[in-house]
């Protein structure tokens, strides 16, 4: 009987303690497992994160590349352009409307395209950031006519400006030098003496664009506007179309606010307004925010350049 006893003691300590391994060993078994899946997402994550990572890099490294053909074709065009066709070549034009400059967009669709000049400069390296501020808020395209020296003075706003799809830029020239292949003067200020004047006003600002947005501005818009027909040909050449304007909106940021908006509402389909970003001193901004809710009653949308040929 004792002999039974002590067997069944035995038994069920033996069945315990096989019971308590079983459960060790099952418990370690889920904890190995719970560290393999761990380890794996581990790495399914870096390997995902990897190829983001490389796809990213990859990106970077193509935008890169087509900036840099982008920028070798314009040295190319610069160093290959023929000067010497225009050596016995005269001026027969000087002003805002010559021949070849486009001031209208091709279109009878109720539309109006702000375009706002930012010439940088002592007097022109400013920034309206309550007129940019209104853009915005109102959902309003425009096109912007950059001049490489406000570029330099204000690098940050203009990288923030390129990345809002409210907003294209284009060139405004290197020095803000009027057009001219024999130096003529505009508004006090002599324009360039040359053909390689010329280019250099012109592609040495295309290229500081280029470089920093990766896409090179399709139009060209003159310090002071002025140009002879010549140096229109010529920037044609290079590959950029001459715009100026339908509608004088702010003439050169010296106009009253309601100057400003007497301008805007004369407005007629497919017009071009000539106003500026960079004098918040002016009332431009003033002008532009009482206009612009008038022009959306009165029917018109609000374009880029780029949406429609121009004439």
């Amino acid at each position: 009987m004792y002999s039974l006893i002590v067997i069944s003691i035995g038994i069920v300590l033996f069945i315990f303690f096989s019971s308590s391994v079983d459960k060790e060993v099952a418990e370690e078994s889920m904890i190995e497992e719970n560290i393999k899946n761990k380890l794996e997402e581990n790495h399914d994550r870096n390997e995902t994160e990897k190829s983001v990572n490389d796809e990213e890099q990859q990106q970077k490294e193509n935008a890169e590349s087509d900036i840099d053909t982008m920028l070798n074709e314009l040295k190319n065009l610069k160093e290959n352009f023929d000067i010497e066709r225009y050596s016995d070549v005269k001026a027969e034009q000087w002003g805002e409307f010559v021949t070849g400059v486009k001031t209208k967009l091709q279109t009878n669709d109720q539309v109006i395209a702000l375009t706002f000049d930012a010439c940088g400069g002592s007097h022109g390296h400013l920034y309206d950031g309550e007129l940019i501020d209104f853009l915005r808020e109102e959902n309003i395209a425009a096109t912007l006519f950059i001049n490489e020296r406000w570029i330099s003075a204000n690098k940050e706003i203009f990288l923030e400006l390129v990345k809002d799809p409210l907003f294209e830029i284009q060139n405004h020239g290197t020095d803000h030098l009027p057009l001219s292949i024999e130096g003529k003067e505009a508004w006090g200020i002599k324009g360039t003496e040359s053909v390689e004047g010329i280019i250099e006003e012109v592609l040495h600002n295309q290229m500081a664009i280029t470089e920093l947005t990766g896409e090179p501005p399709a139009y060209f818009r003159a310090g002071t506007a002025f140009y002879d027909e010549v140096a229109v040909q010529i920037v044609e050449e290079l590959g950029l179309e001459v715009v100026n304007y339908s509608i004088l909106g702010d003439a050169g940021a010296t106009f009253s606010s309601a100057q400003v908006e007497k301008s805007l509402l004369e407005a007629e389909a497919g017009d071009i307004a000539l106003l500026h970003m960079n004098q918040p001193n002016s009332e431009t901004f003033e002008g532009v925010k009482a206009a612009i809710p008038q022009l959306k009653e009165l029917g018109f949308e609000f374009v880029q350049l780029s949406e429609y040929p121009l004439q």
